[in-house]
């Protein structure tokens, strides 16, 4: 697939996920952490063995550092609430304005190092699927976070023609413990507060009994 090809694809679908995330959408965790993990590991074939200098393995970290960065903070940006029971996110005018900013840093970078640089400037440019990899994951994560920390169940994959949403017991757990940590004598085990009344009615029922 030529250079340019494949940027207009991967621009592409920016695209298609900025409209998608605009309008508003249940959060899926197997589409916010598998999809850009795989896009990461493909990305990051692509630029296997292109890096010649050390100079560009310096953009190509800068680069990625800034977009797992910009990533966190569009997560920390995106609207999140609850829908139908299930936690539904929406992208904000900041959200779109990181994208903006990611973008044009991917970009300005490439051409800086073209300019500086004119013997190695493909592994930096073919990194896009990279970089924007990890920055969609460090985003999915922190919504993801925000969402179970909150109390707001998220869903590992929506259900096809009327079939049931799949649950991920593994989002559960962390809910849990996130929303009742500290508000029980049990310290951080989910279940403590649970615990501690069947142990009080435990007691309660040979008192009853006596009388």
């Amino acid at each position: 697939m030529s250079g340019p090809v494949e940027i207009v694809l991967i621009l592409a679908a920016v695209g298609y996920l900025l409209v998608r995330r605009v309008m508003g959408e249940p959060a899926q965790a197997k589409r916010i952490l598998i999809l850009p993990a795989v896009l990461s590991l493909i990305g990051l074939s692509d630029v296997s063995g292109q890096v010649k200098t050390p100079l560009s393995l310096l953009f190509l970290v800068a680069t990625a550092a800034i977009s797992v960065v910009l990533g966190a903070l569009r997560g920390a940006s995106v609207h999140i609430s609850q829908r139908e029971g299930l936690a539904f996110v929406r992208y904000t005018g900041v959200t779109v304005v990181l994208w903006v900013v990611n973008l044009a840093i991917k970009f300005g970078v490439n051409l800086a190092l073209g300019a500086i640089d004119s013997k190695d400037p493909g592994a930096v440019g073919n990194s896009l699927l990279l970089t924007l990899g990890l920055g969609i994951l460090a985003e999915g994560l922190v919504v993801l976070y925000r969402a179970l920390r909150n109390n707001h169940p998220v869903m590992w994959t929506q259900g096809q023609d009327g079939a049931p949403h799949q649950m991920f017991p593994f989002l559960n757990d962390p809910q849990r413990s996130l929303t009742n940590r500290g508000d029980h004598p049990y310290g951080d085990h989910p279940y403590g507060d649970h615990r501690a009344a069947g142990w009080n009615t435990r007691l309660d029922q040979p008192r009853d009994c006596r009388r």
